[in-house]
C-alpha cells in the first residue's frame, strides 16, 4: 500500500502560531503559497489546510493554492454544519476536477464557534449522526444522477453534480478523512470515512484503535474499501538527539511561559474532546513514551497535534513513524514551527529515509 506524506499550512492570520517567529505574511496568498510549492520542492505529497470560524475560508484558500501549484494536493478541513452536502459535493466535485484529482478532505465534527455561522446542533451525538448521513449523501451526488434524498438531517430532490471529480468515470473520488476518538465519531470512521486520523498516541494506544476500528468496520456491515489509518503529529527533527531535544525543551520552556494567553487552536471544546484528553492523559504515564513521544507540550496548553511530538534525529524519528507504520498507518501529516524552515529540513530530512525499503530489525 502507498504511504501519503503530507505538511500542515496553519491558515490563519495572526503570527505567532504554535509558537512560530515569523512575523509577516499571515493570512495572504503569497505566503501560503511559498509553504505549498516548498511543500511540492521538498518531497511532501501536499498539506492539510487548517479550519476555523474567525480564520480564512479553508476552501477558497486550497482553490488558490491548488491553481498556484502543480502537484500539491491540499487536504482541506470541512464542517459539515458550515457547509451543506449538496453544496460541498458541487465544490469539491469542481476544485478536484479543476486540479485533476489533486483534493484531499477532512471531514471536522468538533465544535468551534458554531453559532457565528448559525449551526445550531450542539449536541456531540447527534453531530456525529448528521456528520454519518452528511458523508452518505456527498458520496451519493459524487457517484449518482437524479439523486433523492430524505434523511434525518438533510435532504435533496433530482440533484445531479455537474462537473464530478476528476476520474469520477472509473469509481475515483476524494479521499474523506476523518478523526474523533468517541464511540459516536468510530462508528463514523468505521462506516463512512476512507481514512481515519490519529493524533499522536504511543503505539499501544494506537494498536488498540487500529483493533477495535477494524472489528467495527466488520461488525457495522461496512461497505467501503478497507479503512485506512493516519498520523497527525508534531516532529521536532535535528541533525543529532541531542540538538532535537535541547530545542524542544526550550520550545516547551517557551510554552510554560505563554501558558495562559490565548490560543486560537486550543479552545475549550477541542480540550473536552476524547481524542484531547487521551492525549493529556499521556503525561501522567511519563514524559517520554515509546523511544521518543514527548508528552510535556500538552501541559503548557499544546493542542491537537501540538500536544505530543516526536523528537530526535532523523532516523530516530523516522524509526519511530515506521514502528507506527507496521501497525497500519500509511498516512502521515507532520510538521513542526517555523513552518517556513521546517518544511524544508523536515523534508529534506526525513522522507527520504521513510521512503527507503526498511531495514530488518
Amino acid at each position: 500500500m502507498s504511504h501519503e506524506f503530507l505538511w500542515y499550512i496553519p491558515n490563519t492570520v495572526e503570527p505567532g502560531h504554535r509558537g512560530d517567529d515569523t512575523t509577516t505574511g499571515w493570512g495572504t496568498l503569497d505566503f501560503s503559497t511559498e509553504l505549498a510549492r516548498a511543500a511540492e520542492d521538498h518531497g511532501w505529497g501536499g498539506a492539510l489546510v487548517g479550519t476555523g470560524w474567525g480564520r480564512p475560508d479553508t476552501f477558497t484558500v486550497a482553490t488558490a493554492l491548488a491553481a498556484r501549484t502543480t502537484t500539491f494536493k491540499p487536504l482541506v478541513a470541512i464542517r459539515p454544519g458550515y457547509w451543506q452536502p449538496a453544496h460541498f459535493a458541487s465544490a469539491a466535485a469542481t476544485l478536484d476536477r479543476l486540479s485533476q484529482g489533486r483534493l484531499l478532505v477532512n471531514i471536522v465534527s468538533g465544535l468551534d464557534n458554531a453559532a457565528a455561522y448559525g449551526d445550531g446542533q450542539t449536541d456531540q451525538a447527534r453531530r456525529y449522526d448528521r456528520t454519518r448521513e452528511f458523508l452518505q449523501l456527498v458520496r451519493r451526488l459524487w457517484t449518482q444522477e437524479d439523486v433523492t434524498f430524505h434523511g434525518e438531517f438533510f435532504r435533496v430532490e433530482n440533484s445531479t453534480v455537474s462537473p464530478r471529480p476528476y476520474g469520477a468515470g472509473e469509481g475515483r473520488t476524494p479521499r474523506l478523512y476523518f478523526g474523533g476518538a468517541s464511540p459516536a465519531a468510530e462508528k463514523v470512521s468505521a462506516t463512512e470515512a476512507d481514512v481515519q486520523l490519529f493524533w499522536g498516541e504511543p503505539l499501544d494506544g494506537v494498536a488498540e484503535r487500529i483493533d477495535r476500528l477494524r472489528g467495527l468496520t466488520a461488525s457495522l456491515g461496512r461497505e467501503l474499501a478497507p479503512l485506512e489509518f493516519g498520523l497527525r503529529i508534531t516532529t521536532v527533527v535535528r541533525d543529532t538527539s541531542e540538538e532535537a531535544w535541547r530545542d524542544a525543551e526550550a520550545k516547551v520552556a517557551a510554552m510554560a511561559a505563554r501558558a495562559g494567553k490565548a490560543d486560537s487552536t486550543n479552545t475549550p471544546q477541542r480540550r473536552r474532546a476524547v481524542g484531547q484528553q487521551r492525549l493529556h492523559d499521556l503525561a501522567e504515564r511519563g514524559e517520554v513514551l515509546d523511544t521518543c513521544l514527548y508528552t510535556a507540550p500538552g501541559r503548557f496548553g499544546g493542542g491537537g497535534a501540538a500536544t505530543t511530538w516526536l523528537v530526535g534525529s532523523p532516523d530516530e524519528v523516522a524509526a519511530a513513524l515506521r514502528a507506527y507504520g507496521d501497525l497500519g498507518i500509511t498516512h502521515f501529516v507532520l510538521s513542526d514551527t517555523p513552518y517556513r524552515t521546517e518544511i524544508a529540513r523536515v523534508g529534506d530530512q526525513l522522507l527520504s529515509r521513510l521512503r527507503e525499503p526498511a531495514a530488518p530489525r
